[in-house]
């Protein structure tokens, strides 16, 4: 590029531009007939000095068009949310650590495991307790049943699963704890209604195939726009009886407030206490995302 300007500042005659131009043909391009081609368009303008010129620019910017050929032809639509900041990258390992958590065991982590299995419970605790389940019923026209429970309750909990995998290893070691709290809780309210242990075991495996099918969707919809997403929410939480879209559009709405809204608390707070509020179903005041304020624990991580 620099050899190209300080040709064009003190210009040696037509000859020198074919010399300089081929050369970097030859240096550009490995396909023989794009030096061919360009080579003979050269051949054209040589009686005429500002069209060598204009051709050879065009020659500079079709080399860096080409040059990044892999990211030009495919384009995607970021999505942002309100937190844009850079995601903290992550955390650094050594090699005993990896092995053993190749092994399935657990490495050292940046805070004791039983205070973040503790947080992992409050954290379930929240979705489960601070959720208005009677509001979605109504709302959604949806059965009071054990299964319309867990398929609002498994909602919540996916969120607090994509906020915590942000954090790392710690957050990722909580999540296992969240769904695991999950898992004994189904099996409890289970028994509490009577449901015998054949059933009881018919329909948690049952449950699961739609825990982790629904997970694959929501991941899919909250990367995606909000087609992808409804139609998520359609399949999962609606479980494809829903034809009114302004219930989907409402959903989606919610999912994407609250994922905000998670995004929003602090990450050592989460780690520690597992406190977590959720916005309204529907919002009474204009403004969406409040800045949460910080959950209050003592020295014991309690």
């Amino acid at each position: 590029m620099a050899a190209l300007v300080r040709v064009v500042k003190h210009p040696a005659g037509v000859p020198r531009w074919i010399a300089i131009c081929s050369g970097l043909i030859q240096n550009t391009f490995a396909q023989p007939q794009w030096g061919r081609m360009l080579h003979g368009t050269l051949q054209k303008h040589k009686n005429g000095r500002s069209q060598l010129t204009r051709v050879c620019c065009e020659l500079i910017q079709t080399t860096g068009t080409i040059k990044q050929s892999n990211r030009t032809l495919h384009h995607t639509k970021k999505l942002f949310t309100a937190k844009d900041s850079p995601q903290p990258s992550e955390e650094k390992v050594g090699a005993f650590t990896r092995i053993i958590e190749a092994m399935g065991f657990t490495g050292p982590l940046k805070y004791k495991k039983w205070k973040i299995k503790i947080a992992a419970l409050r954290m379930y605790t929240c979705c489960v307790e601070k959720t208005d389940y009677e509001e979605f019923f109504n709302t959604f026209q949806m059965p009071d049943t054990l299964n319309s429970w867990f398929l609002v309750a498994q909602l919540h909990v996916w969120m607090c699963l994509v906020r915590m995998k942000q954090e790392g290893r710690a957050g990722k070691y909580m999540c296992r704890y969240i769904v695991h709290s999950m898992w004994e809780d189904v099996e409890q309210r289970g028994r509490v209604m009577g449901i015998d242990s054949v059933a009881r075991k018919e329909s948690m495996r049952s449950m699961a195939e739609i825990f982790y099918a629904a997970i694959f969707g929501y991941d899919e919809g909250i990367l995606s726009d909000d087609h992808v997403l409804a139609a998520a929410i359609w399949r999962n939480l609606f479980n494809k009886n829903c034809d009114d879209p302004r219930k989907l559009e409402m959903m989606v709405e919610y999912v994407r407030k609250q994922v905000q809204h998670l995004d929003a608390m602090p990450g050592e707070d989460l780690l520690l206490s597992g406190e977590v509020t959720w916005r309204p179903l529907v919002e009474t005041n204009a403004q969406s995302i409040v800045k949460p304020s910080s959950p209050t624990y003592n020295d014991e991580g309690l």
